[in-house]
């Protein structure tokens, strides 16, 4: 009688407890659960694209269609093929405008950020509203503005005219210069002023408070605008196809769309492979600025 009485507990115990489990996991599925569910998908919306462009960049075949089996080729002709195009001159093109465009659209907006937060000077606040304005204007209206700006000045100054690199590079750094100052003005601002008002008493000029103590503090910001300068200039078609006219002077963008502009004759296995060379730069950039790039997009916000 005495066994009976102690198993009792025991058998009646153990439904208690898978009950309890079986609530503290239908508990977590519906606040917590979901949302490893919902980032699988959107993780898989995001890296399918990815292998299937590279899985068509070793398919020989040179279509989409032949590629819908990933994989199942692999083969190192479509990226031999490169070499008897113009994509490297093309790569170097790209490389040369998006580098020069990211250095210019820090320097200028490093320097024009500077001036909005620390100086005091008659239209200040309507030169910051003047710039947020013209930000919201779609840059498709300024296309045929620039087209037609380019044509007269080629006129007096062949190198700022249309085909023209450098004439691209100075679209890229007007065009971001208004989102650049206004990123990077509320990130100066977090800089306290006390730390410029005792360099001065030390006798240090607006030059060397800028370059030694200010911008080494800004890096986070400089980071992500220069990522940001660079992904948009490497990645830009319109103003490319507008500006840059003869072939060898053509980036990537609009050289690679020329393989698949005609669907007849389209060569889709060489334009994928070039596509995974052309991300190489990218990806090393993002990850080298990675520890940066939260911090630069976030502590602008604090104070503005």
């Amino acid at each position: 009688m005495s066994a009976t009485t102690t198993q009792a507990p025991a058998t009646s115990a153990s439904p208690a407890r898978e009950k309890r489990r079986a609530g503290q996991n239908r508990r977590w599925l519906l606040e917590v659960g979901w949302k490893y569910l919902l980032a699988l998908v959107i993780l898989f919306y995001a890296i399918f694209p990815l292998l299937y462009v590279l899985s068509a960049s070793f398919n020989p075949k040179g279509s989409l269609a032949a590629s819908t089996a990933m994989f199942s080729a692999f083969d190192l002709s479509n990226y031999a093929a490169l070499g008897d195009t113009r994509y490297w001159t093309w790569y170097a093109n790209t490389l040369i405008v998006g580098i020069s465009a990211a250095v210019g659209a820090v320097m200028m907006g490093a320097a024009a950020a500077y001036a909005f937060s620390r100086f005091r000077f008659k239209g200040r606040r309507t030169s910051l509203t003047a710039l947020l304005i013209i930000q919201m204007f779609p840059q498709a209206l300024a296309f045929v503005a620039i087209f037609l700006m380019l044509l007269s000045l080629g006129e007096v100054i062949p190198a700022l005219g249309i085909d023209s690199k450098i004439a691209l590079i100075c679209i890229y750094l007007g065009g971001a210069l208004g989102v650049n100052t206004f990123l990077m003005y509320g990130f100066f601002n977090t800089i306290p002023i006390e730390i410029d008002e005792s360099a001065k008493i030390d006798g240090a000029t607006h030059a060397q408070i800028f370059w030694r103590l200010i911008m080494p503090l800004v890096t986070p910001i400089l980071a992500v605008v220069a990522l940001l300068a660079f992904i948009a200039a490497f990645g830009d078609y319109i103003i490319s196809k507008i500006v840059l006219v003869s072939e060898q002077n053509w980036t990537l963008a609009v050289g690679m769309f020329q393989w698949v502009s005609n669907q007849l004759s389209a060569n889709w296995g060489i334009f994928a492979a070039g596509a995974v060379l052309a991300s190489i730069p990218v990806l090393v950039l993002f990850f080298s600025l990675q520890r940066y790039i939260v911090g630069g997009l976030t502590a602008g916000s604090v104070k503005g």
